[in-house]
C-alpha cells in the first residue's frame, strides 16, 4: 500500500492552495546538501534549507502524509525570496480545537487543587497549569487565580499521550501580556478559521474596528474572543461585527461599519 500511494503522490510544492485529503502522500523536494532534507517538526522557526511539518501532517518515508483534510498551505523561510525550508500545513475548519506546543490560549479555571490549576481550553480534556507558572510567582508569593478566572497562557506540553501543560511566562520568565484576564468584559466564542484570519498581519477588520472604538482584546487559538470597550453596549457591538465578519465580504462590511460611524 505504501507503494501505491507513493505511485499517486505529487509534489508538495505543485499542491499548495489546493485541497487535500487524509491519506495524500505530499513529495518533498530533494537537497543536495547534506543533511538538507531532514523534516523538522513543530512550531520553531525552520532553518535555511529545513522543512517544518505543521498541523494536518506528519512525516513519512516519502515525504508528507496528510491526516487532516483542508487546504494546503505553505510558508516561506525568514527572509527574502522563496528558499528552500520554510513550513507545511493543512487550514481546515475543525469544530474542535486540538491543543498545539506553542499556541497562545484563552482558558477557564475550573478546579484549584493543592498547586495545580486545571484549566478548560476546549479541548478534550483540561490542561494543567502550575502556581509556579506566573511572572514572580514563588512559595510564599502565590497568584491570585480562583475558579472562573480566565487564563490568557502558553502551551509547553501538547501531544495524544500526554496532558497539556500550561504556563503564562514566556521563556524569559517575563508574564508578555499572560496571565490572569480582567473580570469585567465578554468573552465568546468564534470558529478557529475566523481566529487565524483575525491574527493575520495587517488584518483590515481590526484595523477598521480600531477606528470605530477604542477596545482591549485578547484571542486565542482555541476559538475564544475576549473583549472589552468603554461601554457595555459599544462591547457588544465589537462581539456581533467579529462574530458577524466570517460570512461577510468587504463591501458588506464597509456598509456596517459606515452605519455604526453615523450613530
Amino acid at each position: 500500500m505504501a507503494a501505491a500511494a507513493e505511485a499517486g503522490a505529487l509534489p508538495a510544492e505543485e499542491r499548495v492552495g489546493q485541497v487535500v485529503l487524509p491519506g495524500d502522500v505530499l513529495l518533498l523536494p530533494s537537497h543536495p546538501e547534506a543533511d538538507g532534507a531532514r523534516l523538522w517538526l513543530g512550531p520553531g522557526a525552520a532553518l535555511p534549507g529545513r522543512l517544518v511539518c505543521g498541523p494536518g501532517l506528519r512525516s513519512c518515508g516519502a515525504g508528507l502524509l496528510v491526516t487532516k483534510g483542508g487546504l494546503l498551505r505553505h510558508r516561506q523561510p525568514g527572509g527574502a525570496g522563496g528558499g528552500s525550508g520554510g513550513a507545511y500545513w493543512v487550514d481546515s475548519q475543525q469544530k474542535r480545537y486540538v491543543p498545539v506546543k506553542g499556541d497562545h490560549v484563552i482558558g477557564i479555571v475550573t478546579i484549584k487543587a493543592g498547586d495545580i490549576f486545571k484549566v478548560d481550553v476546549g479541548g478534550s480534556e483540561q490542561a494543567s497549569l502550575s502556581y509556579l507558572a506566573f511572572e514572580g510567582a514563588t512559595k510564599r508569593n502565590r497568584p491570585n487565580v480562583q475558579v472562573g478566572d480566565l487564563i490568557y497562557g502558553q502551551f509547553v506540553v501538547a501531544n495524544k499521550d500526554m496532558e497539556p501543560e500550561m504556563v503564562c511566562i514566556d521563556s524569559s520568565g517575563r508574564a508578555n501580556g499572560m496571565g490572569v484576564i480582567g473580570h469585567e468584559g465578554l468573552l465568546f466564542k468564534v470558529s478557529l478559521g475566523l481566529i487565524r484570519k483575525l491574527l493575520a498581519p495587517n488584518c483590515e477588520i481590526i484595523q477598521e474596528l480600531g477606528q470605530l472604538y477604542p477596545f482591549e482584546i485578547v484571542f486565542g487559538m482555541n476559538g475564544r474572543i475576549w473583549v472589552k470597550a468603554k461601554t457595555i453596549q459599544q462591547t457588544l457591538i465589537v462581539a456581533n461585527i467579529l462574530e458577524a465578519c466570517e460570512h461577510m465580504t468587504a463591501e458588506q462590511r464597509t456598509q456596517a461599519f459606515a452605519k455604526l460611524s453615523e450613530r
